[in-house]
């Protein structure tokens, strides 16, 4: 997994909407780095420089394995027991309120933008 980070202090996890990549975060990362927060910034899957599943298995490409990614990363580059700010943008946003839901002991706050929270509604269907 390809990550842009920068600084030193409590974590910033920045997720990046559809099309795009870390470089969404650029400006956000610098500043925060500056103000005494450590800014991480990945390419999710298949974006980027990020591999993953091929393209035409879209079985791979669950909310799950997604989320699953950034658990993978946070236990790579957190330490044991440390909670993160985590950030999302469109498709991102809808990764971190997964994140949020199904792993709330890693997650300090969130704040995304441009997608509401929607709760899976049965009757719906």
């Amino acid at each position: 997994m390809h990550i842009a980070e920068k600084g030193e202090g409590p974590l910033v996890l920045f997720l990046h909407g559809f099309p795009k990549l870390w470089y969404t975060w650029h400006h956000q990362i610098v500043y925060l780095a500056d103000h005494g927060y450590r800014a991480v910034a990945p390419d999710l899957r298949r974006y980027g420089q990020t591999t993953g599943a091929p393209i035409n298995n879209h079985t791979k490409f669950t909310i799950h394995y997604v989320v699953g990614d950034l658990l993978g990363l946070l236990d790579a580059i957190t330490n044991e027991g440390e909670k993160v700010f985590v950030v999302g943008h469109d498709w991102g946003a809808v990764i971190a309120w997964n994140l949020c839901m199904f792993r709330p002991d890693r997650v300090k706050a969130l704040v995304n933008m441009s997608v509401p929270f929607i709760p899976w509604n049965p009757n719906e269907y």
